[in-house]
């Protein structure tokens, strides 16, 4: 059995809930929400005997309906254009899509025709067994290969495993109102964004919305903090063995995210809440700032999600230790959509997936992405076009324009930690958050997992 299958098997038992069948198995409709995609005048030259494709999305949820709807009109598009093809949509949540259903499909060795998926360390381990297609060839067909801004993560060998929808970076969202009126400034340090947070519990308000049910959500947080205090590059030397996540300065990070806790700056509660919830303390004004990724401005964007804080929300990334270091962010580029080898194999799948690609992946989309859901784009688009695409829209005008204050950027840390160093990471952080680990325990306990880890490699 090859190394990668064996990873695979062990995954589902890292898994921590039951192998369910959430959002599996209904067709759902592929209708249009109007707006139009790029088509073309005539269908591809290929048999018309019917033929399904499965693919697995992860835009459920109201919060992502404009994603949805984009994918519907690239589907129906994809449909127009090859035929006898009908596309079947399997809508997954994104955590049980990635640490459920994948794993256990994979280990199968029946994944969907197209999925989505996070490109390192997932796609790469997929493709250690051959389930996961090269489309390079693809690209060179289309023309496309050089127009991404990156695709680091989805390569090994030379060869493309997937591509990403997006990228995207964190920081806060926060009630512009409220430091209007209390005249706070953007903080330019974390001594100045702990000053803000007190002034807020004073107020009787939460300073940071959080939902930690998927410890995810609160690594965000700690994951920038630690690029701070141990430097942007740590992350990239635990796998191998060059950076030691009990290291002093990692136990600084950990300590600095326990003092937050400590302060009652986060909702008391929050390991019991869903990570849609935290938008809505920011929305119902039970907390003024939020870290959340830059999807997250779709919400905000969206009347009927925001409420009467509708256009009242902001931007700032989070400060340095000290003025003038140079802002340290996650920009990353690592989930998307990768394809089955069997679907590639079978020549009417491979020109479906081949105009999927193409109506997907070009410059009309990508700024669609943009205008109307906060994504920003994965492939090379000028920048006078990036800023006509968000003009009068406040948020995303701010994300762009703070984009070139960034001195460092970094992949999240699960793209670059084996699986189950990030399992015992999401333990640990959870457990730190319930009083259960130190930031010392913290630190040990995935350092133990990491050596563990990197023996196996």
């Amino acid at each position: 059995m090859k190394k990668g299958l064996v990873l695979l098997t062990t995954l589902l038992f890292i898994a921590t809930t039951a192998l369910t069948g959430c959002g599996g198995g209904a067709k759902e409709s592929g209708s249009s929400n109007g707006t139009t995609t790029p088509q073309t005048e005539t269908k591809t030259e290929t048999s018309s005997e019917p033929f399904e494709l499965k693919l697995r999305h992860t835009q459920v949820g109201e919060s992502k309906k404009n994603r949805f709807n984009i994918l519907q009109d690239v589907v129906k598009t994809t449909e127009g254009e090859i035929a006898g093809l009908s596309v079947k949509l399997d809508g997954v949540e994104s955590e049980v899509n990635r640490k459920e259903k994948l794993r256990a499909e994979m280990t199968n060795g029946d994944p969907p025709d197209i999925f989505d998926a996070f490109g390192s360390p997932d796609v790469k381990l997929y493709a250690e067994n051959g389930l996961v297609a090269d489309i390079a060839p693809i690209l060179d067909e289309l023309g496309i290969k050089d127009q991404f801004l990156s695709h680091t993560q989805w390569e090994k060998d030379g060869k493309i495993y997937g591509l990403p929808v997006g990228a995207s970076i964190e920081g806060y969202f926060y009630n512009k109102e409220y430091f209007e009126k209390n005249k706070i400034e953007i903080p330019k340090t974390l001594a100045e964004l702990d000053a803000i947070a007190e002034k807020v519990k004073k107020d009787g308000k939460i300073p940071f919305a959080i939902a930690s049910k998927d410890a995810w959500v609160p690594l965000m947080t700690t994951n920038n903090l630690w690029t701070y205090y141990a430097g942007a590059d740590v992350t990239k030397g635990f796998a191998k063995g060059e950076s030691k996540w009990n290291d002093p300065k990692m136990i600084e990070a950990f300590a600095k995210h326990a003092d937050w806790l400590k302060k009652g700056y986060f909702k008391q509660g929050e390991l019991g809440l869903e990570y849609a919830t935290q938008r809505n303390q920011i929305i119902n004004e039970e907390a003024i700032m939020m870290y959340d990724g830059s999807w997250a401005t779709s919400v905000f964007a969206d009347k009927a999600q925001s409420g009467k804080m509708h256009g009242k929300v902001g931007f700032f990334m989070m400060p340095p230790l000290n003025a003038g270091d140079g802002y340290s962010i996650m920009f990353d580029s690592n989930n998307g959509y990768a394809f089955s080898q069997k679907a590639i194999d079978d020549p009417k799948k491979r020109e479906a997936i081949k105009a999927f690609i193409k109506n997907l992946y070009n410059e009309e989309m990508q700024l669609r992405g943009l205008k109307e859901d906060g994504v920003i784009p994965s492939m090379k688009i000028e920048q006078a076009k990036l800023n006509e695409t968000v003009k009068g829209n406040d948020l995303l005008e701010a994300i762009l324009a703070q984009m070139g204050d960034v001195k460092y950027t970094w992949p999240a840390f699960d793209a670059l930690v084996q699986a189950d160093v990030n399992t015992a990471l999401s333990q640990q952080i959870q457990k730190m958050i319930s009083g259960q680990a130190t930031p010392q325990q913290v630190g040990d306990e995935v350092q133990k997992v990491q050596d563990e880890a990197n023996a196996a490699q």
